[in-house]
């Protein structure tokens, strides 16, 4: 049996941001075990172009990625959510292997097993050549910031009723 990853659907407000927040925190390690344990044995991923099946093809292909997008920083957002789904917006900045800075935009659509698993995770992103004076993502302790002149606060009015 899989283990459980707290917190488990039907999801809250409260408990889809902490999911995403913790998705986000993951990632922004870069490490591909601690990342790819996030997901079931046989969760399914479309990334772009590709498709990765399975755990094992998750560790591969993000230990392919972070080789090649150095200085990575990531920051993921809640769009909406309902019961096992979720779907997150997010951009990231990196640096590839010759210098380059890029800024990639994208959407993901989660869905959850009754353990908190991801089963499926399918991406749509495009990457945008940036200049290193272009960044807007720093990091703040242990969170990376979006400011709000750039829409980090999508939930801010929502979670202030």
């Amino acid at each position: 049996m899989e283990n459980t990853r707290p917190p488990l659907p039907p999801f809250t407000m409260e408990t889809a941001l902490q999911k995403v927040q913790m998705a986000e925190d993951a990632w922004n390690s870069q490490d591909p075990e601690r990342v790819s344990l996030a997901y079931t044995i046989d969760s399914e991923w479309r990334n772009r172009t590709e498709f990765i099946n399975g755990r094992a093809e998750i560790k591969a292909f993000l230990t392919r990625k972070w080789q090649n997008e150095l200085n990575y920083k990531l920051k993921k957002e809640l769009w909406g959510f309902r019961e096992n789904r979720m779907a997150v917006r997010f951009e990231y900045e990196y640096q590839n292997t010759e210098g380059q800075w890029f800024r990639a935009y994208g959407n993901e659509l989660w869905e959850f097993d009754e353990n908190g698993l991801m089963r499926k995770r399918f991406a749509s992103i495009n990457d945008l050549a940036i200049n290193e004076s272009d960044r807007k993502l720093y990091t703040q302790g242990d969170s990376i910031v979006l400011p709000d002149e750039y829409g980090d606060s999508l939930w801010d009015p929502v979670l202030a009723q």
